[in-house]
């Protein structure tokens, strides 16, 4: 294997960049695969784009649920935008090599916007249940303010929490195999390249996984416990269908995306005799949720709905002007 290396001392070689494989098991045939990857990344992109514009758009869509939406479009767009070009660049280019730098800048981003993801959806939870289970104090409590500073709590927090993920695999000494079979740079694929002990980068990513991830999913499916306790004690089947109609989508979403994380983090356990499912699993989480938000939230959330309409009808009427 011809693997380019650069002389770091006289007995040591320091690799200058891994190769990033692509699929393992179907290198032959994988960029079939970049037309469906292509077509979910552009809808992630052009579906969150419409959202944002919409929101920024329609002074009726100026309430707390639907900045949260704007912020997990954000989110969404950054995610995929993280894996996707390099993703593509591989399958229809042949472009493997990725330095160091950039590898661990994509593992900082990968983390940083899943956590950020999960992050968000805590946001919406909360604000759900107190629109529903305290409706006469929502209007004071959940204000723009509190969006704001929700927002930028999460920022913050999943920006320094998920800084050391890179430092710590910058950290390694890469000395023989640089090749990666993934499509991307994960954390666990590029450290186990490592020369030296990597139990620190391993403790770190369980412990960053419980503290932020699983402590996210335990308040999120808290608050629907609450929510769902709070709708079953109405009378009403009316008011019940509304209660439930105003999160069901929100909760649709977090099932999908937290069930996907423990999903793939169970795939793990069997990588070594099937290669290709987490990995390709991987790929898929970082890139279906994207393209899969927007268009639930436009079917289930009629505000949303009119507001494409009118946004869509305008762009319509402007050439005739």
């Amino acid at each position: 294997m011809d693997t380019p290396t650069s002389v770091t001392n006289s007995s040591s070689l320091q690799i200058s960049h891994f190769i990033l494989m692509g699929l393992p098991g179907i290198h032959e045939w994988q960029h079939w695969l970049s037309l469906p990857l292509a077509l979910l990344y552009f809808l992630a992109l052009g579906a969150n784009l419409l959202i944002m514009i919409t929101i920024q758009h329609e002074a009726t869509l100026h309430v707390p649920v639907y900045h949260f939406l704007g912020a997990l479009a954000v989110v969404d767009m950054g995610l995929a935008t993280t894996i996707m070009p390099k993703i593509l660049a591989i399958f229809w280019f042949d472009a493997k090599a990725i330095s160091l730098p950039e590898c661990f800048a994509q593992i900082y981003s990968i983390h940083c916007f899943i956590c950020m993801e999960s992050g968000i959806f805590l946001c919406m939870a909360v604000d759900r249940y107190i629109a529903i289970c305290h409706p006469l104090r929502y209007p004071s409590i959940v204000t723009d303010a509190f969006v704001v500073k929700a927002t930028g709590f999460m920022v913050l927090r999943n920006g320094l929490f998920t800084i050391p993920v890179p430092i710590l695999a910058a950290q390694r000494h890469y000395c023989s195999k640089n090749e990666i079979d993934h499509c991307l740079c994960s954390n666990l694929g590029v450290t186990s390249l490592a020369c030296d002990d990597i139990t620190v980068n391993k403790f770190y990513q369980m412990i960053l996984a419980w503290i932020l991830i699983g402590s996210d999913m335990a308040l999120v499916f808290s608050s629907y416990v609450l929510i769902l306790r709070s709708v079953l004690r109405l009378n009403l089947p009316e008011a019940m269908s509304k209660a439930l109609g105003t999160c069901s989508s929100h909760l649709i979403l977090i099932l999908f995306f937290y069930t996907g994380i423990i999903v793939l983090s169970v795939t793990h356990l069997a990588e070594k005799k099937m290669p290709l499912v987490p990995v390709l699993l991987n790929v898929l989480h970082n890139v279906i949720p994207p393209a899969l938000n927007p268009m639930v939230y436009a079917l289930r959330m009629q505000e949303l709905r009119l507001g494409f309409q009118r946004l869509l009808k305008l762009s319509e009427d402007m050439p005739t002007k």
